[in-house]
């Protein structure tokens, strides 16, 4: 009796903490309120959030949204989930720095009745601690007391302003007249994807020209398409003043000077902004949940560019490249499209193979948090160095993402991927592959996420036909030490390529011993940032030359070599 009053009190004590109440705006009655804790001040709390350790302390709540209803004060209490630590009752009494941001969203009503609720991107990239007309709070330091009965008010009364006119409207930077004579911009509505989502939506094109374009009227071009997260700018940065802009404004101005000069093989070279209501990226694939981007982008945006520019406009002369999300979509792009493309440098690509969905086999674990024993259990990784140390386990990281947004709304890396590769849901959401709270893997989404998006599976399954295809084409970097472990994936892709036959795969791997996220490849006497700087210069001569060698009978292979 005496041991059951001890266990009452206990959680009596520790699951009472002083509450945190915020009072919101009109403009702030539907979406997702997210309040952070902050040690210091160096910078703003919303900044301080991230999925590994060192990050601040945030809670999540629904607003007026999925049957909750809109309110003009919320609480954050000890029920309110949060991470790192997952309840308010786990904070020690002390200073604090404290911030609330509430991501706006909006009701899509999609063709096929659907009707979620989502944080629209309003040209920012999906970052929903500067996203264009958010309210936030100010940063308040306040004495946390767990014991406290009266609450911390705070008052989200400042707006996060628009970008349009900022040196982060690609309109803006389009205008720069030290680039503007090769650096084109497009705003591309897409029917296809505006029929999906109910309302007008677009692509942003980046259309790099290559020297000489006006001088050479009569010349065709070919293409290569620059796979990557959102940049309000061009991917890879090009950049034609020298200093400045760290070690990506520097590379930059290096690949400014060699496009300018000539040194170069003559291309368009073409980076697609994608971002949309769960992410800054789409994937460039069709997805049941984020839409029909691969038919947007390959069958309506490409043929517009190389209409406009002179694109030569057929398969063997087109490539494309990227690393990380980009080059899973680089990957991706010629297996699904692999008479439209003559190539793929793809470098420590997102999960290839969910047998390795980063630390995570999806096909034969039960859990995704933990592996466990007749009596024991381990932690699943997420994030470590290069030496192995570990920076996140997968717990976490969901719990990172929860907090950020429910039904897979935190516009993070776990949430794209279940939009991108899950079957849509009753609700009009994507049908989870796993529980973000305790780690179930349902293995109904899983078989979904085989047939449609597991492209070694993919590539095991349709070899007679991608096969032939593909020969000459598929060329992918890793490294060893990759900070997400997306080396593991990429050599069970390799393993199965070997095995394959008629024909026999010829793809292209390199590993890079101890490397990090990204590795690119390139000599083995280079360091990861010299192969990192200069790889688009590295690529080009590459994919021309291969493109040359492939051509057809008759194909102009010489009005863009002058």
């Amino acid at each position: 009796m005496r041991i059951f009053a001890a266990v009452l009190f206990f959680f009596s004590t520790t699951l009472v903490a002083q509450k945190i109440e915020v009072t919101l705006p009109a403009s702030a009655q539907h979406g997702h309120l997210i309040v952070v804790f902050a040690k210091d001040d160096k910078t703003e709390p919303r900044m301080q959030m991230d999925e590994q350790y060192r990050s601040a302390q945030a809670f999540g709540v629904d607003v007026g949204i999925d049957g909750i209803p809109s309110a003009q004060k919320v609480v954050v209490d000890e029920e309110t989930f949060g991470y790192p630590l997952r309840s308010i009752s786990y904070i020690s009494a002390g200073d604090y720095f404290v911030q609330g941001v509430f991501n706006v969203y909006e009701q899509f009503r999609l063709a096929n009745g659907k009707a979620p609720w989502l944080p629209p991107d309003r040209g920012e990239g999906q970052k929903w601690n500067r996203k264009p007309g958010n309210p936030f709070s100010k940063p308040v330091k306040v004495h946390f007391d767990p014991k406290s009965k009266d609450p911390i008010r705070i008052t989200l009364d400042q707006v996060v302003p628009e970008i349009k006119g900022t040196q982060q409207d690609p309109e803006v930077i389009a205008q720069n007249p030290a680039t503007s004579k090769w650096l084109k911009y497009m705003r591309f509505r897409s029917e296809k994807l505006s029929k999906f989502w109910g309302r007008d939506m677009y692509l942003g094109a980046w259309v790099l020209l290559p020297e000489g374009f006006d001088e050479h009227p009569d010349a065709r071009y070919p293409l290569v398409v620059w796979q990557g997260h959102y940049s309000a700018g061009m991917q890879p940065a090009f950049v034609a003043t020298p200093g400045g802009g760290g070690r990506r404004g520097d590379s930059g101005y290096r690949f400014f000077q060699d496009w300018t000069t000539g040194r170069l093989p003559r291309v368009i070279m073409l980076y697609v902004q994608n971002a949309n209501p769960y992410y800054d990226d789409s994937y460039a694939v069709d997805s049941a949940n984020v839409g029909p981007y691969g038919s947007a982008i390959n069958d309506e945006l490409i043929p517009a560019v190389e209409a406009k520019y002179r694109g030569i406009g057929q398969g063997w002369a087109r490539a494309t490249a990227g690393g990380s999300t980009g080059g899973w979509e680089a990957i991706a792009t010629q297996v699904f499209y692999p008479d439209s493309y003559n190539g793929t440098w793809g470098a420590c690509p997102d999960p290839v193979d969910f047998h390795a969905y980063q630390n995570i086999n999806l096909y034969d674990d039960t859990n995704a948090f933990f592996r466990r024993g007749d009596f024991g259990s381990v932690a699943v990784p997420a994030d470590r160095n290069p030496d192995g140390s570990i920076l996140a386990n997968t717990d976490d990281e969901f719990a990172y993402e929860h907090v950020l947004g429910t039904h897979g709304r935190s516009t993070e890396q776990w949430d794209i991927w279940q939009a991108v590769f899950s079957a849509q849901g009753e609700d009009g959401y994507p049908v989870p592959v796993l529980n973000p709270i305790t780690g179930e893997i349902h293995k109904d989404a899983v078989k979904y996420w085989q047939d449609h998006f597991d492209l070694n599976a993919i590539l095991k399954r349709d070899w007679a036909t991608l096969g032939p295809k593909l020969e000459g084409k598929l060329h992918i970097a890793v490294g060893d030490g990759d900070t997400y472990f997306l080396n593991n994936a990429v050599h069970l892709l390799d393993n199965q390529l070997k095995l394959s036959r008629n024909p026999r795969s010829d793809a292209e791997f390199q590993y890079g011993p101890g490397m990090p996220h990204c590795y690119t490849g390139g000599p083995a006497e280079y360091t990861m940032q010299q192969n990192n700087a200069n790889w688009p210069q590295r690529l080009l001569p590459l994919m021309t030359e291969h493109m040359k060698q492939t051509a057809p009978a008759g194909a102009d292979v010489q009005s863009w070599v002058y």
